[in-house]
């Protein structure tokens, strides 16, 4: 079964392999010291559809966050497939029809392996590659409302960063943000600004050690422009685990590119190697760990951290019916509810991970356990519409193997 996951990851282009792979290493190396053991499985009063399952290589996989529009159509991207086998963008209208929007072609010259979700602003899209381009380093790319994909920026790799593997964000301004996992000082990667006409900015370069380096996710702003983001390792360097150099910190960049390291993961109580940050309304930022916290499991924890530092572990995993290494950005609704995945545990048979609902006082529910025919291994986070229903996406699983678009009705 793990085994079946680390083959849908590989072979990955090059300059990415590190950066996919890391995030599934602490998670595997997880599920063999669990055993996924037999445990009781939870009461779910939830529904989970499949909106769709993916049908093949060519059809895509595996899928991305999803984000969705007013007409109630989903947007995401895929990694591999199309038809040269180099990613797609893809839409599932309301009635379950996927459309391949854009498949990334054969010379990479509009990119290659989209590995983050999307923004949608008016009817355009704006995502990222972590490969291709001119340099074959990644892009920023655009596509219209007619499906017109556009390159609006190709790293080089090297000062100006490189291989952005995780999404963006964009200011009201028209101001793109994000990441890369490398360039930058010592290709320990940077923070970038890309504004309107195209010009790229570097915000930060990371310079490893305890400064934190390698960025595999995005970054969150708040009213007054801050950023916010985590490093995948770097920190505090006695965290060893089995990646070694540090389990990641979560920092501070200002308006004038001054940089704060709010928190070094220990890789004990308070988590390692963390997830994507979500910003509440307060400026309060939440955020989850693959491993760490229960001292017996390290399944990962829940964490809110506050704008100025100061850490407070809201759940730690135990590997069971609750799940364990959960992945991917949190939603939040305005009763300060917060909902996510985990990659592994739930179903005491398969293992394949959970959806899970955390109130403010730290109860959390498993919203549903996947068994496998209805998705396995989700990777990426949940989307939460006015409504109150989640969307989401597994990595692998589904009618066909090639993993699904699930919606969980309240």
């Amino acid at each position: 079964m793990m085994e079946g996951i680390a083959n849908r990851i590989s072979p990955l282009p090059s300059s990415v392999s590190a950066a996919r792979k890391l995030w599934f290493r602490g998670a595997l190396s997880l599920a063999v010291t669990l055993g996924l053991t037999a445990v009781s499985p939870v009461s779910q009063a939830q529904t989970l559809t499949v909106l769709y399952s993916f049908a093949s290589y060519t059809d895509g996989y595996p899928p991305s966050a999803v984000i969705r529009d007013a007409a109630g159509n989903l947007y995401g991207t895929t990694f591999y497939g199309g038809t040269p086998g180099n990613g797609t963008v893809f839409k599932l209208d309301a009635s379950g029809n996927k459309t391949v929007l854009h498949a990334f072609t054969t010379t990479h010259s509009d990119g290659r392996s989209p590995s983050a979700g999307l923004v949608l602003r008016g009817q355009d899209f704006y995502g990222t590659t972590t490969a291709g381009g001119t340099s074959a380093s990644g892009t920023v790319f655009k596509l219209d409302k007619n499906s017109k994909e556009s390159v609006l920026y190709s790293f080089t790799g090297g000062a100006d960063g490189g291989n952005p593997f995780a999404g963006l964000i964009r200011d009201a301004s028209g101001n793109l943000y994000g990441t890369t996992f490398n360039g930058g000082i010592g290709s320990y990667g940077t923070v970038f600004k890309l504004d309107a006409t195209g010009k790229e900015t570097v915000l930060y370069k990371f310079t490893g050690g305890e400064d934190g380096q390698n960025p595999g996710l995005g970054v969150v702003q708040d009213a007054a422009g801050n950023l916010y983001g985590m490093t995948g390792i770097g920190g505090d360097l006695s965290c060893t685990y089995d990646v070694g150099g540090g389990c990641g910190t979560v920092f501070k960049l200002d308006r004038n590119g001054n940089k704060t390291v709010l928190h070094s993961f220990s890789g004990k109580a308070d988590g390692a190697y963390g997830s994507a940050m979500t910003l509440d309304a307060a400026g309060n930022l939440y955020g989850a760990t693959q491993l760490g916290g229960d001292p017996t499991c390290g399944c990962g924890t829940v964490f809110k951290m506050y704008p100025n530092g100061g850490e407070t572990v809201l759940y730690s995993f135990t590997g069971g019916a609750d799940g364990s290494s959960p992945v991917g950005e949190l939603a939040h609704d305005a009763a300060g509810n917060l909902y996510g995945t985990t990659q592994l545990g739930g179903d005491p048979t398969c293992g394949c991970g959970t959806v899970f609902k955390l109130d403010k006082t730290g109860k959390k529910t498993v919203l549903h356990s996947f068994a496998g025919a209805d998705g396995s291994y989700p990777f990426a986070g949940v989307m939460l519409d006015k409504a109150g229903n989640l969307y989401g996406t597994t990595n692998t699983g589904g009618a066909f193997g090639f993993g699904t678009i699930f919606k969980i009705t309240p």
